[in-house]
């Protein structure tokens, strides 16, 4: 029930990094608010450079945050920020926000598809309307976005994709659940699949990253009984503290340092976390003691 674009409260972080992404340029899908935002401010914390392409050029009605407003988040921070207002799913929108970040900051080091959306009906009532968008934003425009930034991670020397995408799980049970929205978030782990595979002699990583537990977002808390469902979610920055750690590597300090072993994974949040030596998660919940805390789905 993860909602990339949106915002959520941001506990204290017990992640102590091993590396940095100072320098760095990252390209990401969405990140106006919520998980994308918070992986933002983690590498803006580091000095990276950050390149937004998010169609919220203009405040929602409903939900906090525009591509600029949240520009102005990573220069606080201490990131380099580039806000272009775009669609995903547009290829000329796509091409022009990877044309953008060569130009400014010299190359792409990371394609960070963050851009996500959800629809849980079922099949009898999904609109089809709304299965479009999902293929269109998730699994398209994933696609299109790698596609695109592909001769300039080549160049990077460490490149690297990272998708918020669930593990490839065939329980038939999650697809029984929401059919539609399964395919669209497969799609998006599919496409991991297959670039890692792809992409080995290029040496550029490909990894997907998803949460263990429901994420406190904006999304979820406009839901119908959000407000009470977030009380049992963790904060976004265990998102971003894992996200942080599969890009610069922490995650692999206590295991292989064969950079085959750091792509082509499906990680989970705490995985990645244990990995990189944080050992208790209490500090990423919003109140709730761990065991009441709700599982996100697909795992």
């Amino acid at each position: 029930m993860t909602s990339s674009n949106d915002a959520g409260s941001t506990p204290v972080s017990p992640y102590l990094s091993a590396g940095s992404l100072k320098g760095r340029t990252i390209l990401m899908s969405g990140g106006s608010r919520g998980i994308g935002l918070a992986i933002a401010l983690r590498a803006a914390r580091d000095g990276a450079n950050i390149v937004l392409l998010a169609k919220t050029g203009q405040p929602h009605a409903t939900l906090a945050g525009t591509v600029h407003t949240a520009a102005e988040q990573i220069e606080a921070a201490g990131g380099q920020a580039r806000a272009i207002v775009g669609d995903v799913r547009r290829d000329e929108d796509v091409a022009g926000a990877v044309a953008a970040a060569v130009e400014h900051f010299g190359g792409i080091d990371v394609v960070l598809n963050n851009a996500s959306a959800i629809d849980l009906s079922t099949t009898d009532h999904v609109d089809m309307k709304r299965y479009d968008l999902m293929q269109d934003i998730n699994v398209r425009g994933t696609f299109l976005l790698s596609k695109l930034a592909l001769p300039a991670l080549r160049t990077s020397g460490n490149g690297h994709i990272l998708t918020l995408s669930p593990p490839l799980n065939l329980d038939p049970k999650w697809a029984g659940r929401h059919l539609a929205y399964t395919m669209a978030k497969y799609g998006m782990s599919l496409t991991t699949l297959g670039l890692a595979e792809e992409l080995k002699a290029d040496g550029i990583s490909v990894n997907s990253l998803w949460p263990c537990t429901l994420i406190d977002t904006a999304a979820i808390r406009n839901m119908p009984g959000g407000q009470a469902i977030v009380q049992a979610a963790r904060g976004p920055q265990i998102m971003a503290d894992a996200a942080h750690a599969i890009l610069t590597g922490s995650h692999l300090a206590s295991t292989s340092p064969d950079a085959a072993a750091a792509t082509g994974n499906f990680y989970t949040d705490e995985q990645v976390l244990r990995a990189a030596g944080v050992s208790d998660f209490r500090p990423y919940s919003l109140g709730a003691a761990e065991e009441q805390l709700v599982p996100d789905i697909f795992l």
